[in-house]
């Protein structure tokens, strides 16, 4: 049935160059390999990313007996083909030399699916601790597996395991140590027939001879990686040996020819077959039993036929989605309030604490009112971690992308689209940043970059003052309506250009839509928590970090240059004089209010002229012709300009720019006022403003990690031009369209 070759036996411990052994995790989506990594590193792990890939990263660190162990956590994978960036990361991650054993987390009631990626590692030469997790859902199914005998079978360690209550953990992490210090690889063979096994023996003894990658590879791996045509295994070996490699690809060619013109089959689907008849073999005869009458899927395949049905799911989808983001507003309405008052405070003290100046404007004005604006956020983007995190592990996710995917794949995306769309702002509130950290999620890269690119379209937590301010302004009795249509226009502009793109400059194939359904169940405490803090944090330092930059410099850019003495002096002159008038007047008198009106006008006519003066104003006016056919004049472009940085920033600095003081984004009535009062502005004004804001150059931080995730800062230029383009004409025809019909 099969042989296990011994490739490189030594009795001394294999340390990495820093003393720790590493020791890998692996297993297939869905298999409680997170429960399992949480289970032994807790909040003692690193997140990353794997260089050059936006793959995440994740190592933890602990202590078993005398030795240090790093514990990699490899990213969930069915195979180790070279079809997907988690594959190949995987794949490179066993190849490095640097990974000494590796614990190979199962799905015990779904081990024949499950063992292919064993059987991958085993013929790689990697050794292995093969754990059959949820042994608990196992035997509550009456599946019982024999152990030693499988692992008798299989010549590696077989052990059970419930990482939910931590169950074998400590057996399993106790052998891999075992394993790893041993320093021993053992190639699995498998036979793969007659019209292949010659094949494979003759190409595995020139690279064997040949020396051929083999500081990396076993030379049965790599002739076996190229019979299955792997792209990066080919273009190694081209580049490692370039005569060799013609050698090699004139037997595979040769062999492809025989099977395609015999079997009219190819040689991966051929191997692919093999090696589950190789696990089949493996598991009969009394390895996995189950009692009679017991199913384990029989509650979620009760559950889908009601949540996935064709009319009731999608119905249920959305109420889930509704409830999902109603929950997080009314949660989360309690601390963010808290924040925002910390931070209230906090520019209270630091007035009273600077003496009045550019200090006390940076400080309070620039970096505590910008990053306060975003961290008041973190409440609720917590929550709505917690509560996707517990979508995700319930198996409910997966669910929604396998109802969402026919109407995405019309379009040219993938099902799992849509939590990344979701989370950006799909139903109202959301946040583009880790929107766009969701998409590695999707396989394919012309997928993931086509959805990234169209995800800022969604209506995020931070435009929501911008629609509130004007749908409450110029459209009172309609107000929700619009702000509906507004979030409908975003789905509909994302997927269009979503199309536009596929069918350009990001074209490719559709990536399958295969995925696993997985049982429900109930995730764990410990998880949710792990995962909120991971993603959480991520944001905050992202987004927190950057902000403060953005803050100063905005800041800077509507206070420099100062406005001149001789252009001041008769403002200035003004005000003296009306506080002069106003000095000998008690309060209630009533010959103080025309005076203070009076003198706050004269300060407003101060700050707008400061405001015009400074770089900020200065650029504001030289692109206002441009924006005059969408119907906004320069003070409405400072504040478009801000709201690249960051789209908070947008409602704030209106006020601003309309000589209204500062205002506060959560009560923009003053600022609704002297808009509606203002002749210049119309709802074709604020329409056109509306649909800009909604579609045009995402937030400085979101093109941050646009660039972080799509690999290039041509990607991040293309996402500012195209979508403000889209967005000018989108405004410009609403305006236009908009005057006709209102006058």
């Amino acid at each position: 049935m099969s042989a296990v070759r011994q490739f490189n036996n030594s009795d001394d411990a294999n340390f990495n160059a820093d003393g720790k052994l590493r020791i890998a995790l692996a297993g297939n989506p869905n298999c409680g390999k997170t429960t399992v990594f949480n289970g032994y590193t807790g909040a003692r792990q690193h997140v990353g990313n794997y260089p050059g890939v936006t793959v995440d990263r994740k190592e933890g660190h602990i202590t078993v007996g005398d030795n240090q162990v790093t514990l990699v956590d490899l990213p969930g994978t069915y195979s180790l083909t070279a079809y997907s960036m988690e594959e190949l990361v995987a794949r490179r991650e066993l190849a490095a030399g640097n990974v000494q054993a590796v614990i190979d987390v199962v799905d015990a009631s779904a081990l024949e699916r499950n063992m292919l990626l064993t059987v991958q590692m085993l013929e790689m030469g990697a050794p292995v601790v093969l754990c059959c997790n949820m042994m608990d859902e196992a035997r509550a199914a009456g599946i019982h597996i024999d152990m030693e005998r499988l692992s008798s079978l299989m010549g590696i360690p077989v052990l059970p395991m419930v990482a939910r209550s931590g169950e074998g953990l400590t057996e399993a992490m106790n052998v891999a140590v075992q394993l790893a210090k041993q320093g021993k690889r053992n190639a699995l063979r498998i036979s793969y027939g007659s019209d292949i096994d010659p094949v494979l023996l003759n190409m595995e003894k020139r690279i064997e001879d040949a020396g051929l990658l083999a500081s990396k590879y076993m030379p049965h791996w790599v002739a076996l990686k190229m019979l299955e045509a792997d792209s990066e295994i080919l273009s190694e070996v081209r580049a490692a040996n370039a005569e060799l490699f013609e050698e090699l690809d004139a037997m595979r060619k040769k062999t492809i020819s025989h099977v395609r013109s015999t079997l009219n089959t190819n040689l991966e689907s051929i191997i692919t077959d093999y090696r589950y008849g190789f696990i089949r073999s493996l598991l009969r005869d009394g390895i996995v039993t189950q009692d009679a009458g017991k199913d384990r899927l029989a509650i979620s395949d009760k559950l889908d036929r009601v949540l996935t049905n064709a009319l009731l799911g999608p119905i249920i989808m959305i109420g889930v989605l509704y409830l999902m983001f109603q929950v997080t507003f009314t949660l989360g309405a309690y601390p963010q309030g808290w924040v925002e008052d910390g931070f209230a405070l906090l520019g209270e003290v630091c007035t009273a604490l600077l003496p009045e100046g550019l200090a006390q404007s940076l400080v309070v004005d620039g970096i505590i009112a910008g990053v306060g604006g975003v961290v008041s956020f973190v409440p609720l983007i917590l929550i709505m971690f917690v509560l996707i995190s517990f979508m995700e592990d319930s198996g409910y996710m997966a669910r929604v992308a396998y109802m969402m995917d026919r109407i995405f794949r019309f379009f040219g995306l993938h099902g799992a689209s849509v939590m990344p769309y979701i989370i950006a702002g799909g139903i109202a509130g959301g946040c583009a940043i880790p929107g766009v950290m969701a998409t590695r999620t999707l396989r394919s890269p012309k997928e993931k970059l086509a959805t990234l690119l169209t995800l800022p379209y969604m209506t995020c937590g931070a435009k929501l003052p911008v629609f509130l301010l004007l749908a409450g302004a110029f459209f009172p009795d309609n107000a929700p309506t619009v702000m509906f249509l507004l979030s409908v226009v975003g789905w509909v502009m994302a997927l269009l250009v979503a199309r536009l793109l596929r069918s350009s400059i990001v074209k490719g194939e559709s990536t399958p839509f295969v995925m696993e359904l997985p049982p429900y169940r109930m995730p764990t405490l410990m998880s949710l928590l792990l995962h909120c803090w991971e993603r959480g944090w991520m944001y905050l330092k992202k987004a927190g970090t950057v902000l403060v930059a953005i803050s100063v410099l905005i800041w800077a850019a509507m206070t420099f240059p100062g406005l001149p003495e001789d252009k001041a002096a008769p403002f200035e002159t003004q005000i003296s004089q009306l506080e002069e008038k106003l000095a000998p007047l008690a309060e209630g008198d009533e010959a103080r209010a025309p005076i203070e009106e009076e003198l706050g006008n004269v300060q407003n006519a101060l700050k707008e002229e400061q405001l015009a003066f400074s770089v900020a104003g200065r650029l504001g006016k030289a692109v206002e012709p441009a924006t005059r056919p969408m119907g906004f004049d320069w003070r409405t472009d400072i504040a478009l300009l801000a709201g690249v940085a960051a789209k908070e920033a947008v409602v704030a600095t209106m006020g601003t720019a309309y000589a209204m003081g500062e205002q506060d984004a959560e009560d923009p009535t003053p600022l609704a006022e002297r808009l509606k009062g203002d002749g210049a502005w119309s709802k074709a004004t604020a329409l056109s403003l509306m649909l800009f804001v909604l579609l045009y150059s995402p937030c400085f931080v979101a093109l941050v990690v646009i660039r972080q995730e799509a690999g290039s800062w041509g990607w991040v230029a293309f996402s500012i031009l195209f979508n403000t383009a889209l967005a000018y004409g989108v405004a410009t025809a609403a305006y236009q369209i908009g005057r006709v019909v209102w006058g």
